[in-house]
């Protein structure tokens, strides 16, 4: 499908998923593609469908489509001049059908979330004795190699080997959420993302992406410079919080304190919430059992850390004008509404809306405060 310089690639088969016949990639209506970093990567693809010959008579043709079954394989390309960007890499897990009335308005949805779906089927029990979290996960993202899953895993900065010889890490649940829960146990993330090469992803276990090189800037009210169709922020001075609280240590089965008092997230405002409104910012019990005294402080300060988003904006971009796509997990810069509001942000969640002759992107950025830290952006 293209659209004013933009093209939409449509991959979708079983594991190795191959393009899309014209068949299929001739009837899609929309595409939906949403990126974030609070759980699984999302997509929805809408074809047109009818019924107008022979061969439709006991049911619609598309329907016996075998690429369309689920758990199929789904990637979606979009091509901005001569640059393609893979949008999302995904399994197909729902099918919609809306038949309709009036002739041409009939279509199927498929709906799917990123490969890492594929991680959260099944549940076992496990144990991983004298192995260090980042060992582990490192080692159950290999075994999803077939989805082209490429770890990369930063260790702690201390390694975690259980202290007390008599204790073993056990898993009960699915891959998926053990790995989520030795994320958070050490203040960390975990997320599957598409690389620019098809059929290849990295799955991500490592502190929270709050540094590193900025995307092309928003700009917005800067004349032809303007690349933000609309853009509105929100400031909560009550969402920051810091954790403190007792736990019983299951190492010396003592009772410890644990406490924070600050976020370590890097700074990307001068006003940062958490600071400047003491003694006004909330103070929540920490609560947390069968944990050693290292787990207990990365817990708490990971919910700490996870509340520091005191400024939210959210907005809506042009693909032409904006001249690429902006990536969910990273940072970006503002420019155009005021030193409040300037400067770095993480972009918390991207969903780009692909129908013929358009393309936006609906964007969500977050940051700790009022006020940049910088003067000068890409």
């Amino acid at each position: 499908m293209s659209l004013f310089g933009i093209h939409l690639t449509l991959l979708i088969g079983p594991t190795v998923p191959v393009p899309a016949p014209i068949t299929l990639s001739d009837y899609i209506v929309s595409a939906q593609v949403t990126n974030t970093d609070s759980g699984r990567d999302g997509f929805q693809v809408t074809f047109s469908i009818g019924r107008n010959g022979p061969a439709d008579i006991a049911d619609y043709r598309i329907l016996g489509n075998p690429l369309l079954r689920v758990f199929n394989r789904v990637i979606l390309i979009v091509t901005i001049g001569v640059t393609p960007y893979v949008l999302i890499d995904g399994i197909i897990t729902h099918q919609q059908l809306n038949p309709s009335n009036e002739p041409g308005q009939s279509t199927l949805t498929i709906t799917g979330e990123d490969v890492s779906v594929m991680m959260d089927m099944h549940e076992k029990s496990a144990t991983y004795p004298n192995q260090p979290d980042y060992g582990v996960v490192t080692s159950l993202v290999l075994s999803y190699g077939q989805y082209g899953l490429a770890p990369l895993v930063i260790p702690p900065q201390s390694i975690d080997v259980p202290v007390s010889s008599d204790w073993t890490p056990a898993q009960s649940t699915t891959d998926y959420k053990y790995i989520q829960s030795l994320a958070t146990n050490n203040n960390f993330v975990f997320f599957v993302a598409p690389t620019n090469i098809p059929m290849v992803n990295t799955a991500y276990w490592g502190p929270p992406v709050m540094i590193g090189a900025s995307q092309t800037s928003l700009c917005f009210n800067m004349g032809n410079q303007t690349n933000v169709n609309s853009i509105s922020f929100e400031y909560d001075a009550m969402q920051p919080q810091l954790l403190s609280g007792q736990f019983v240590d299951r190492d010396t089965d003592s009772t410890l304190n644990v406490e924070v008092y600050s976020s370590t997230l890097p700074d990307l405002s001068t006003m940062p919430a958490w600071l400047v409104n003491q003694p006004n910012v909330r103070s929540v019990l920490f609560q947390g059992n069968g944990i050693n005294s290292l787990e207990a402080q990365a817990r708490a300060q990971a919910a700490s850390n996870g509340s520091t988003e005191a400024v939210t904006g959210t907005g809506e971009i042009d693909a032409l004008s904006y001249g690429g796509v902006l990536r969910a997990r990273q940072l970006v810069g503002l420019k155009g509404v005021g030193y409040s509001y300037d400067g770095l942000y993480y972009v918390k969640s991207v969903t780009h809306n692909i129908k013929l002759g358009q393309y936006t992107q609906s964007f969500t950025i977050t940051r700790e405060g009022l006020g940049s830290l910088t003067q000068v952006l890409p």
